[in-house]
């Protein structure tokens, strides 16, 4: 399905587009590590964020490294998405987040993670990381609410506490 179509029956489309000034690029055949920085949160609360751009600009210093962004998506294009079979995807490259080699979460309040386990269910990732596979990208997560994040700690393959 082309998300471009979707697009239209959204009510605010451009927090799928991308293209936002400063956005970084790479050439994928470049790069040795994929990494999707996850807010588990629409893209206007995640845009607001510091410590996510500070990261995004960090990671995409590294020319072996490429970072990405994903959000979680409204209620209307996540019900679009559901009914077209669409995986949760990345904003720079549209690239699904199950073919990353990680995916990052940031834990800013506990409100959010149900969230959290909406975007890896959208994303087409098992949802604990007992169950999965060598293929599906490791799932990390930090930030203030890492300190107290037993109550979400099956659904992370680790979590960075600092």
């Amino acid at each position: 399905m082309n998300i471009d179509k979707l697009l239209k029956n959204v009510e605010k489309p451009i927090r799928y587009t991308g293209e936002e000034i400063n956005m970084c690029k790479k050439d994928l055949k470049s790069i040795a590590f994929r990494y999707c920085f996850c807010f588990p949160d629409v893209y206007e609360i995640g845009m607001s964020h510091l410590g996510l751009r500070i990261l995004y600009d960090l990671y995409n210093r590294r020319e072996d490294t490429y970072c990405e962004r994903a959000f979680a998506p409204w209620v209307d294009m996540e019900e679009l998405m559901r009914k077209n079979n669409l995986p949760l995807f990345s904003l720079e490259t549209k690239t699904s987040l199950n073919e990353f080699d990680m995916l990052g979460f940031t834990l800013q309040y506990e409100m959010s993670y149900t969230n959290i386990i909406n975007m890896l269910d959208l994303a087409k990732i098992p949802l604990l990381a007992k169950d999965r596979k060598e293929e599906d990208p490791f799932i990390m997560a930090g930030g203030p609410c890492a300190y107290n994040s037993e109550p979400i700690a099956d659904f992370f393959d680790f979590i960075v506490l600092r």
